[in-house]
């Protein structure tokens, strides 16, 4: 029983996020910038 109220709760917040009904919480600060998927280096100050 447990695992089918788990099993719906991912089927529910999977729902949910199809719809948008969801918002991301992140303030994205703590993003670092990247090209393609892949991280930039930061740039070297001589």
């Amino acid at each position: 029983m447990e695992i089918f109220v788990l099993l719906l709760f991912f089927v529910l917040l999977a729902i949910a996020s199809i719809f948008g009904w969801t918002a991301d919480s992140r303030d994205s600060a703590d993003w670092k910038p990247s090209e393609s998927g892949r991280r930039r280096s930061r740039p070297r100050l001589l």
